[in-house]
């Protein structure tokens, strides 16, 4: 390890959604492969004190970190390319830092001074990337949005600022601009790019590399014309076209030597890239050898980014089992007792995933109850676990009527309600109620889960104890585990004191499982996840039974 971090700033500009995200994570992939430790940090600047209360339909689905913060889905891609695990360092909004530079200013810690965005909130920003980089030997620091925002200005001040107060060769500025493709006239545009370098460079920044997003490759001319207009040595300059996985911008990065061109910046001497695992997850990626027909009922179908890390969970284990897994999104306040056969008879399995209040929950019930009865393989991700013992119990337990308290609290068989003290990983008593603010109050991030011997969850993960992590404020109520046990639900995964049920299973269904927890938090392409390997592993052995 080297004795000091060093920084590599991305920048975006033109418009937002250009894949920062999966640059500063295939570049991390490109270093962690030259034997260098990496951190991955993203600066928000959006005033929302954390992401946990956006809407996914806004904002995208919400990644949750092991130690149970809130995060930008970018941290979920963070976790992807690169071996490393995020923490709450390692993503803070403008709202978290205004939060804490005027709680310091009730605490009289400025000594009266005027508190200013210059310096109090820039040093605040400044701190917070220090400390998320502390220990490694590269810190990627993703600022969100674009150049030119007003609501960025004090993230790139900061960034200029740190720049200035450390030597050269321990920061590198990487710039993220879009070069559109104008089908009329069949031409790439680098006027965009041209004016928001110049953006970049009235706020004191000069980028030392340049990745332009584009349809299309980049041409040696328009590079050229790039790198003129732009001051960027042509080499720097680098085309990041659309590509037929994201797995593959590792390669094609390192294709282009972004990696080297940064080594060299910072002047660090490392080993030759290894990248023989990437080669492989894009093989198996783009070469599948089989196909499968994944039905996801889900709540926030609209937007494919709310559920961005199940999308990649699938993807991964289609990956590992070099099958083609075909996602069918539907609607599940669309399904009804008339089109639920209709919908779901191409499927060769169900997927129910996550989600909070109680639009669309008595669809997914539907959806849920047509696998258990045509022996569909069914994975149910914490609504959808939930979602699971509302139907056992009033279609094989009978008791009519039968809810979570989270829909209605007046039923007569709450199965599922709000467990209001529990104990965290670390052993300490975490306590909520239905008064309790939905933003930070879920049991959340790692919990250990004691697994079942001789079930399917044991031979998946070939372990007695997991760790999974949570975000939900609803349980299994253990008023009703016993009944539905003797009625041939499985538990087969506890909390350690064995009180809150993790895991269950069908033993007379083929494959049928649902988690309290989402496995697709630690999901990635190169090793994928058990749960998720063995779905589509069986899935596609169903299919194509004779």
């Amino acid at each position: 390890m080297m004795a000091k971090t060093k920084y590599i700033f991305i920048t975006g500009g033109v418009v937002s959604s250009l894949g920062k995200g999966i640059a500063a994570a295939s570049i991390g992939a490109l270093l962690e492969s030259r034997g260098l430790s990496v951190s991955l940090i993203k600066v928000d600047p959006y005033i929302n004190v954390d992401p946990g209360t956006m809407s996914p339909f806004q904002h995208g689905e919400v990644f949750v970190t092991n130690d149970g913060t809130e995060t930008d889905l970018d941290l979920g891609h963070y976790e992807r390319f690169v071996r490393f695990e995020a923490s709450k360092k390692n993503n803070f909004t403008a709202g978290k830092v205004y939060e804490t530079v005027i709680r310091n200013e009730r605490k009289g810690k400025y000594l009266g001074g005027t508190v200013q965005v210059i310096p109090h909130i820039t040093n605040e920003i400044k701190k917070r990337i220090k400390s998320g980089g502390q220990g490694k030997d590269i810190a990627i620091v993703e600022v969100g949005g674009t150049v030119g925002d007003i609501e960025s200005q004090p993230f790139v001040e900061a960034l200029r600022q740190m720049a200035l107060e450390l030597p050269n060769s321990s920061w590198a500025f990487v710039h993220l601009t879009l070069v559109p493709f104008i089908n009329a006239s069949g031409e790439l545009k680098t006027k965009p790019t041209q004016h928001s370098v110049k953006e970049l460079r009235s706020l004191g920044i000069s980028p030392d590399v340049l990745i332009c997003r584009s349809e299309k490759e980049l041409p040696k001319d328009e590079k050229s014309k790039i790198a003129l207009f732009c001051s960027v040595p042509k080499n720097n300059v680098i085309s990041m076209h659309d590509v037929d996985t994201v797995y593959s911008i590792p390669l094609l990065l390192n294709k282009q030597k972004v990696d080297k061109t940064i080594i060299e910046k910072l002047r660090i001497q490392s080993k030759n890239p290894q990248l023989n695992d990437w080669k492989r997850v894009v093989k198996a990626k783009l070469l599948p050898e089989k196909e499968v027909n994944v039905s996801f009922v889900g709540k926030y179908t609209e937007l494919k980014d709310s559920y961005k890390s199940i999308n990649e969970a699938l993807e991964h284990a289609g990956i590992k089992n070099k099958t083609k897994v075909n996602i069918n999104f539907v609607e599940a306040e669309n399904l009804t007792t008339k089109n639920v056969a209709k919908t779901l008879k191409k499927s060769d399995a169900i997927l129910v995933p996550g989600g909070f209040g109680e639009r669309g929950v008595e669809g997914m019930i539907l959806a849920c109850k047509y696998s258990r009865e045509k022996n569909i393989p069914y994975l149910g991700i914490c609504l959808g676990m939930q979602v699971a013992i509302i139907e056992y119990a009033r279609n094989v337990l009978n008791l009519k009527g039968a809810n979570s308290t989270e829909f209605n609290q007046k039923t007569k068989y709450p199965v599922i309600g709000l467990i209001t003290e529990w104990s965290d990983i670390s052993g300490k008593k975490e306590k909520r109620n239905k008064n309790s603010d939905l933003g930070g109050t879920m049991r959340l991030g790692g919990q250990l889960c004691i697994l079942k011997k001789n079930s399917n969850s044991y031979k998946m993960y070939k372990k007695p104890e997991i760790i999974e992590r949570h975000r939900h404020r609803y349980e299994v109520n253990p008023m009703f585990k016993e009944e539905m046990i003797n009625k041939g639900l499985d538990v087969v995964g506890t909390s350690i004191d064995g009180k809150l049920v993790e895991m269950i299973e069908i033993p007379q269904h083929k494959w049928f499982l649902a988690c309290q927890f989402h496995p697709e938090f630690t999901s990635n392409p190169r090793d994928g996840h058990p749960i998720f390997n063995s779905s589509v592993s069986y899935t596609h052995l169903r299919a194509h039974e004779t």
